[in-house]
């Protein structure tokens, strides 16, 4: 995969209608795959080297943007979705790469600003159970 452009990294929200609407105004987006382990290792273990038992740590994903107000109806969207404590589909677009798509809840939405600047968001959303991957 060549160089791509960071702004191009795109994030969706179904708007309860099962329309992906992008969340605008977003500066910075980051989508973070884990995966916790599980440690089998016992005293004849070759070496005292850890074991780790395949395929069975739970698996997460953790999505976070920042941005500027930039449009009232991605914006009110989000906000709803907080309040409401809603799972949602959620789409992320990797440009060159694929598209990671599944339920996620906002663990965080915080807005701030400085006197002299815009103001601004952040947010954060937990991944709430499977996810899709689709290459492109």
């Amino acid at each position: 995969m060549a160089a791509q452009r960071g702004k191009d990294l795109l994030l969706k929200a179904d708007d309860g209608t099962g329309t992906l609407v992008t969340v605008a105004g977003l500066r910075t987006r980051a989508l973070s795959l884990n995966a916790e382990t599980v440690d089998i290792t016992h005293s004849e273990s070759a070496g005292r080297w850890r074991e780790l038992l395949d395929g069975a740590g739970v698996r997460h994903a953790t999505l976070t943007g920042a941005g500027i107000f930039k449009d009232a109806a991605s914006d009110a969207l989000a906000r709803q979705i907080f309040f409401d404590g809603l799972l949602r589909n959620w789409q992320i677009v990797l440009p060159d790469f694929g598209t990671v798509t599944g339920a996620f809840q906002i663990t965080k939405l915080e807005y701030r600003g400085e006197h002299a600047g815009e103001l601004s968001f952040e947010l954060t959303l937990e991944s709430a159970g499977a996810l899709a991957f689709v290459a492109l």
